[in-house]
């Protein structure tokens, strides 16, 4: 009865939004005939293959606004898995078989509300960890004044962009290329990466756009599951970007970012950069048994034993000649565990080379080998290394068919740890729709 309520709301919602759109703006015979791909929203990036490589959105300056406008937009996406696993250590695991995961779903909203004024909203509607619909965020981007005065900091608004909101945080480039629950058009793979640098908290970013330069500064609560409870618990957080992202000719794009966030203190349950999804692993149940020890959705992930005094890194260059793309991360983390004086260190690399063929590069073959490790609590030095191969076609703008072939091996854990000598591969086929 409670799903039946929400649902209708959200449906009565959108056809509200839906009606103030018809009868606030009056469309010419030309605007009525205009396809989907014409009427998107400007500052935004598009969910379907032409977002593909996209990061930040793109600062349009030159766009009109003709009244309210409500986009509806979704993604659904679905997983054969079939992967076989194994370790030495002390829990037996489950057995896997070949079959279907739980398909996964996504809603969002995006309303542009004035002239440079747009809302964003993603509410999961299904996924691994969380069978029930949640938010997963908002916010507000501003990329114009107008509708405080007119002509309000024009000049500057040409370079500027604020977001605010709970919101996910602009920490590197990984996370423009990882699948977002049902959100998996934009990940050339099936799998995100070991150390999957994610998380969602309430904050702001200031943005300052120049030609191909780029620069933010941003900070955070430091919380992702927001509360006024544990007074003096948490910290602000505070985030830093800089890059240089240019279209050099016609074949040639260079892109190369740097990022870093500071969280100084979480004495309530930690800093989430790299746990703050809650979606799920796209590798259901691997080194997990049956009783739910290991891993759990979060499969094939490496989870920093650090999340107090924590300092990030990440660096990513990409580089594409022609239909011939790479995308890397370097990326270090330090920082230590309530009641521990020393600090230590986590590291990971990873490096992906792709290329794209066909007339709208509608098809795809690549590999990415991605390594993660550092001291765990008790000294151990742990490394997680994957390898994957993946295949892809855009049957359409909206939809991607992707086949991937990955083996994970770990190192270092001990005889005691689930992980020890421990390992996984087989095949992922995915299908992926985004509009």
């Amino acid at each position: 009865m409670k799903n039946l309520i929400k649902y209708s709301g959200i449906a009565l919602l959108m056809a509200m939004g839906l009606q103030v759109q018809a009868q606030e703006v009056e469309t010419t015979e030309e605007e009525r005939t205009q396809t989907i791909w014409e009427r998107d929203l400007p500052n935004f990036r598009a969910p379907d293959q032409r977002g593909v490589n996209e990061f930040e959105p793109t600062k349009d300056i030159d766009t009109e606004f003709n009244g309210l406008q409500v986009r509806i937009g979704g993604a659904s996406t679905l997983q054969f898995q079939a992967l076989s696993q194994e370790s030495e250590g002390p829990i037996e695991l489950e057995e896997l078989g070949s079959n279907f995961n739980l398909a996964t779903a996504n809603l969002d909203l995006d309303v542009l509300l004035a002239k440079g004024l747009r809302m964003h909203l993603r509410t999961y509607l299904s996924s691994q960890h969380h069978h029930e619909s949640y938010v997963k965020g908002g916010y507000f981007q501003i990329d114009n004044l107008d509708f405080i005065s007119e002509g309000l900091a024009a000049g500057l608004m040409d370079h500027v962009r604020i977001k605010i909101g709970h919101m996910e945080n602009n920490y590197g480039d990984g996370h423009f290329r990882r699948t977002d629950n049902a959100m998996a058009l934009h990940n050339p793979f099936v799998g995100n990466y070991v150390m999957d640098a994610f998380t969602t908290e309430v904050g702001a970013e200031v943005y300052m756009f120049n030609g191909p330069w780029l620069g933010m500064v941003g900070f955070t609560n430091g919380k992702l599951n927001q509360n006024v409870s544990g007074k003096d618990s948490t910290s602000p957080s505070w985030l830093v970007k800089l890059g240089y992202d240019d279209q050099i000719s016609e074949n040639f794009r260079f892109r190369l970012t740097g990022s870093v966030l500071h969280a100084p203190h979480n004495y309530g349950r930690g800093v989430y950069l790299y746990s703050g999804d809650r979606a799920g692993s796209r590798y259901y149940q691997v080194l997990s048994d049956i009783e739910g020890n290991g891993d759990g959705f979060r499969g094939g992930m490496m989870v920093p034993d650090v999340n107090n005094d924590m300092t990030a890194f990440q660096i990513n260059p990409f580089i594409k000649v022609g239909g011939l793309e790479f995308f890397g991360i370097i990326e270090n983390v330090t920082g230590r565990k309530k009641g521990e004086t020393e600090t230590r260190s986590y590291s990971q690399y990873s490096g992906e080379l792709l290329y794209r063929f066909g007339a709208d590069e509608d098809f795809y073959l690549g590999g990415r080998y991605n390594t993660a490790g550092g001291e765990d609590r008790a000294g151990n030095d742990i490394d997680i290394n994957r390898f994957q191969l993946g295949a892809g076609w855009f049957m359409t703008k909206n939809v991607l068919a992707k086949l991937e072939y990955v083996n994970q091996t770990y190192d270092g854990y001990p005889t005691g740890d689930i992980h020890h000598e421990g390992s996984f591969d087989g095949l992922m086929l995915e299908a992926a729709i985004s509009f």
